[in-house]
């Protein structure tokens, strides 16, 4: 296993390519020697330490098991550990981190990965996930501190000891108190007839979507009775991620259908990405995307502080970002509205420390989201978050309500104000990186030595952003300002019928990721042609840019 700034992320079981009790052991060693030489105030402060519910009854390991190993190995060092005593949401350890003001903060989760696997999600000071050059520098001290220490395995020690804390009542309290700040239609909340169903899709989520609705006084939402209870095989799906769509929410549906509910929230295992769908008129189910789904909020959030900010002048210290590979539908609506509209990398760790360093310049981050149907809609939370994200939605759909609204046609408005933004997203599986590694080779030598494609089937290349190379064909030095990572493959073409298109690796799974999009101006109102245009744009990306008869590509499937 390689650690990198998303952690560690792997099938559970012996050896060191696995998560296990040793390769925890000696990822925590490493990362408490890298903590003690950048923090002289690591034994005062500490560090707090979360788990889901994953489980793998063959190796014995969980998150639970491999979260008290952690602690007892930082603890065995004299730090104070912060560790949750339950179950808890990814975002709670960030929330903690910036709260309690810790060093870090580790989360022992694999997320919507398959059942079994587990991951050492990690973050820094600041309250986001690490980037460089922590990962390395934790890296290395893992190299360097590979034997386990004595007494580290046996995690009954850290009962008995003075330096154990656990958060679990008082975040409870305090992370439930700060969201409501996104709270601003309590009255509506409060009579609304709109129903709601909730899946936690067996993972951690129920208990804490159910305690977010009483905090913004909304009706609790019916719970997926089969679902709701952490369960580490995931029986109903076969896949415990909402985002790959109708399949994983098929028992929702049902429960909407027999409670008479319009619309749907889903959370990941580890609550911190989130879905949504809604009745139409026809009777259908619409699953949101993850962009669409940051129109909505972003229009959302930025209304509710427009009506609460009548000074004008605070638009200019007002931001929103999202990641390079979502929709520009926030740049949209900021071209119009006056406030700053930012792109980072792919990933939240992007996100969230950049949303840091603008909040402590002054300015104020309302909203940030990736189309991975991630959504930071609290800035006391620096990361993606699925209850805040939910309970938000809840609220807006029940005021959209009173406007005899649905989500969909307010989605409509919104397009139709700033411009219609087409998406379309998918991904190839391959376990081959020597095809993955040959398949980006070809497209940067494609006519010839270094030089990209100038067209893909009919339509035309007007530009090219290579964040492998660092290569940007729209900058006066030809360099990107991204900054750039050679350990990984993401190439973006923008086409001269305003479409755009980024190729990239995933970071934590066996896949070649493909996001397209179509923006138009406002007035432009032909969905359709948009539609058929980019479809077609997206056939001819895959034909000639992912080959994936030529290089044994696994579709995905619905």
């Amino acid at each position: 296993m390689e650690f990198g700034t998303a952690g560690l992320r792997a099938a559970m079981g012996a050896g060191i390519s696995h998560m296990n009790d040793l390769t925890i052991i000696q990822t925590t060693q490493g990362f408490c020697r890298y903590l003690e030489k950048n923090f002289g105030d690591l034994k005062k402060r500490g560090v707090v330490i979360g788990f889901d519910a994953r489980a793998h009854l063959s190796s014995g390991g969980s998150s639970k098991r491999f979260a008290r190993l952690a602690a007892n190995t930082f603890i065995s060092q004299g730090v104070p550990v912060y560790l949750f005593s339950d179950i808890i949401p990814t975002p709670f350890v960030p929330y903690t981190v910036t709260h309690l003001k810790l060093c870090a903060g580790i989360m022992v989760t694999a997320s919507h990965n398959p059942k079994q696997d587990n991951g050492y999600k990690v973050y820094w000071e600041n309250g986001a996930q690490i980037i460089s050059p922590h990962d390395k520098g934790i890296s290395q001290a893992i190299e360097e501190n590979q034997e386990p220490w004595p007494q580290v395995w046996d995690d009954k020690l850290i009962d008995s000891s003075p330096l154990l804390h656990d958060p679990y009542a008082t975040v409870n309290k305090e992370y439930f108190k700060d969201i409501q700040k996104q709270c601003f239609y309590r009255n509506i909340n409060k009579e609304t007839n709109l129903k709601f169903v909730h899946t936690s899709v067996h993972g951690v989520g129920h208990k804490f979507v159910q305690l977010a609705f009483k905090a913004f006084d909304l009706s609790p939402p019916f719970a997926v009775p089969e679902q709701k209870d952490p369960d580490p095989d995931f029986p109903t799906v076969k896949y415990p991620n909402p985002e790959e769509g109708k399949g994983v929410l098929t028992l929702s549906f049902a429960l909407a259908e027999k409670d008479g509910a319009r619309i749907i929230l889903a959370n990941d295992p580890d609550a911190d990405r989130l879905a949504v769908a809604e009745k139409q008129e026809s009777g259908e189910w619409k699953v949101f995307s993850g962009n669409e789904l940051g129109a909505l909020l972003g229009w959302w959030i930025f209304t509710c502080w427009k009506n609460n900010n009548r000074d004008t002048r605070a638009i200019k210290d007002v931001y929103m970002l999202s990641s390079t590979v979502s929709s520009k539908i926030l740049r949209a609506i900021a071209l119009k509205e006056g406030f700053h509209f930012e792109e980072t990398l792919t990933g939240f760790k992007w996100m969230g420390n950049r949303a840091k360093q603008l909040m402590d310049q002054g300015k104020a981050v309302l909203f940030a989201f990736e189309e991975a149907i991630g959504y930071m809609c609290c800035p006391a939370v620096l990361d993606k978050d699925g209850v805040s994200a939910a309970v938000i939605t809840a609220e807006m759909a029940s005021f959209l309500a009173t406007r005899n609204l649905s989500l969909t046609q307010q989605l409509k408005a919104v397009y139709d104000e700033y411009g219609f933004h087409i998406t379309k997203a998918s991904y190839f599986i391959c376990h081959d990186p020597k095809v993955i590694q040959q398949l980006f080779d070809n497209l940067r030598n494609f006519d010839g030595k270094n030089t990209y494609p100038k067209s893909c089937g009919r339509f035309k290349v007007s530009g090219i952003r290579d964040l492998t190379t660092g290569y940007d064909s729209s900058q006066p030095d030809q360099k990107a300002i991204l900054p750039t990572s050679k350990s990984s493959q993401m190439i973006t073409f923008t086409f001269a019928n305003g479409g755009v298109a980024t190729m990239r690796t995933s970071g934590t799974e066996p896949k070649i990721k493909y996001y397209s999009e179509l923006c138009a101006p406002p007035g432009n109102s032909d969905v359709e042609q948009l539609k058929k245009e980019l479809d077609e744009l997206v056939n001819a990306l895959e034909k000639h840019f992912f080959q994936p008869e030529k290089n044994k590509l696994q579709r995905k499937t619905e």
